[in-house]
């Protein structure tokens, strides 16, 4: 979906009034979803981070675990970062974030977020101060965001 047309235009006085409501609520939803994105995929790579150094890598695979989604369809626009679970390879993790009746809980996941919030707020800033520009083209992409930070 491009950039919607302008819906009213109308002139007074020999001046062409133009209202771009419908294109400055496209461009916000799209930047604050291309920001998500980036969020989702930094926190995915710092659990990464934080995981492997504190458990020693055999197969790499609970780092996968970890995925974000950008979910558009609900207002506002929300990101989720978890690790998922069913029967994927690495769904061990899950149990180490949470913790068990026989494991204490880590909360690696939590932490990769809240040792980073300054990072995040950076990355969010980046995006939304583009509104200002007009160059902001690169930075918006229209498809569904899911993915496991490594993108």
């Amino acid at each position: 979906m491009s950039v919607p047309k302008s819906v009213v235009k109308f002139q007074k006085d020999g001046i062409t009034y133009t209202s771009n409501v419908d294109a400055c609520e496209y461009t916000i939803t799209e930047l604050t979803r291309a920001a998500l994105r980036d969020v989702g995929k930094y926190v995915c790579r710092k659990f990464k981070e934080y995981y492997y150094a504190h458990f020693r890598k055999m197969s790499g695979k609970a780092g996968k675990a970890c995925q974000y989604w950008v979910k558009s369809k609900v207002t506002p626009i929300e990101l989720q970062v978890g690790i998922k679970g069913g029967r994927i390879s690495g769904f061990y993790s899950r149990f180490q974030e949470t913790g068990t009746s026989k494991q204490a809980r880590l909360g690696l996941l939590e932490r990769a977020a809240e040792d980073n919030i300054a990072t995040i707020r950076e990355i969010e800033s980046r995006y939304l101060s583009a509104i200002n520009t007009d160059n902001f083209d690169d930075l918006i992409d229209e498809e569904e965001f899911t993915g496991d930070g490594d993108e």
